[in-house]
């Protein structure tokens, strides 16, 4: 990875900085637009065959950018930047086909659409980072305060919206949500240009994952992943069928939901004391243990407790590996190689929150179950991690 100077990088960074800020305005926007609308009306009542289906359709877009989409970004004329820039403007028209469609089934391709452009722009934003920073150890902390700012800005952008959509309805608050998408097309145009000139392939993805962090970072990331759906549904369903209050799934999906920022947070100052393979092992450690002293503590407070670790090891997981990939993985092929993994964790998230629909289990069991397929994830990754391994990391560049 080159190194960028000082100067140069912040400047860069800043670009997107405020790029991501402004799409994940839009964002927030939109959500708030479609609350009150069928495709998001998914109760944890219903059918067990309806949660497997909603299940289905939020994994569908993954393999359209992990098949297409990926490779395509990093042979793109014009990079990345003009990337994002495409994104923006199909983010826009998207928005307008969705204000004369929110009361109809007519919503779906759009809402469909939607889902792939969010997740090729992760992707790319993903590719990018590398590009605005100084060094490989800065990725820690690019990646930190990119997360940072998605929580802080869509927490801001729905309070408006909120205000929007109650008084002038769904028409107007997805132009409102239109409204940064445009601004983010403009901004987008300030954002480095930084293409490679050779192609990716299938064959120069799959020599990427035989680095040995990336291979093992990628296993031990879905595993996380796994975890984070796991202990969604498996919370929610075991309160429902206990008749548990209100109170306690709303405590343990709102401040699960809160956690990935305390993990954002904590990130850069972890990576300045440890390597990031270390804290990729420490994410499936701490809810490892957390899931084992449930066990034996019991009741719905380990519920909640489960719900905020998971989720801010999840962060810390990611932060890990999105910088081991951004380290490891050569220019070329790096958003091809992200929309790969991208497509496995998702995969991993929908696999976890499938079994506790498919299966009921109580509190224990679930939790048992859980704790057993995090220590085993640990002691797979620490025995192949490059720290505790003789075979040397295979890197792309």
């Amino acid at each position: 990875m080159a190194v960028v100077p000082s100067q140069r990088q912040e400047s860069r960074f800043q670009s997107l900085a405020i790029t991501h800020a402004v799409m994940t305005a839009g964002e927030a926007s939109m959500v708030v637009a479609l609350a009150d609308s069928f495709f998001f009306d998914v109760d944890l009542d219903a059918a067990r065959s309806r949660l497997l289906a909603f299940l289905l359709v939020g994994f569908a877009p993954f393999l359209m950018v992990n098949a297409k989409l990926g490779p395509m970004i990093d042979r793109l004329r014009g990079g990345r930047r003009a990337m994002v820039v495409g994104l923006a403007i199909a983010r826009v028209a998207v928005q307008v086909g969705m204000i004369f469609t929110a009361d109809g089934v007519a919503l779906f391709p759009f809402v469909f659409a939607t889902l792939v452009l969010q997740k090729t722009y992760a992707v790319t934003k993903q590719a990018i980072v590398p590009s605005v920073v100084r060094d490989a150890s800065d990725l820690v902390e690019a990646n930190s305060k990119l997360g940072r700012i998605a929580t802080l800005t869509g927490a801001i952008a729905v309070v408006p919206a909120a205000g929007i959509q109650q008084l002038l309805g769904t028409g107007a608050t997805l132009f409102y949500g239109a409204v940064f998408f445009v601004a983010a097309a403009v901004l987008a145009t300030r954002l480095p240009k930084a293409r490679s000139t050779e192609l990716a392939s299938d064959s120069s993805i799959e020599r990427g994952t035989r680095s040995s962090d990336v291979h093992v970072g990628w296993i031990a990331m879905t595993v996380l992943r796994f975890a984070q759906g796991f202990t969604l549904f498996q919370v929610a369903l075991w309160f429902r069928s206990s008749a548990a209050s209100p109170v306690w799934l709303a405590a343990a999906v709102g401040l699960g939901a809160l956690a990935p920022f305390v993990g954002n947070t904590i990130g850069p100052w972890l990576r300045r004391r440890t390597d990031v393979e270390k804290m990729l092992a420490a994410s499936l450690a701490l809810p490892a243990i957390s899931a084992g002293g449930a066990v034996f503590v019991g009741g719905y407070i380990m519920g909640v407790v489960l719900s905020v670790v998971v989720n801010f090891a999840g962060s810390i997981g990611r932060l890990s590996f999105e910088s081991i990939v951004q380290r490891d993985v050569s220019e070329r092929n790096r958003a091809a190689t992200f929309a790969w993994f991208e497509t496995r964790f998702q995969f991993g998230w929908v696999a976890g929150a499938a079994v506790p629909i498919l299966i009921e289990m109580s509190g224990t069991v679930g939790i048992s179950y859980l704790a057993a397929v995090l220590v085993a994830a640990l002691i797979s990754y620490v025995a192949g991690a490059r720290p505790l391994s003789s075979d040397p990391a295979i890197t792309t560049h």
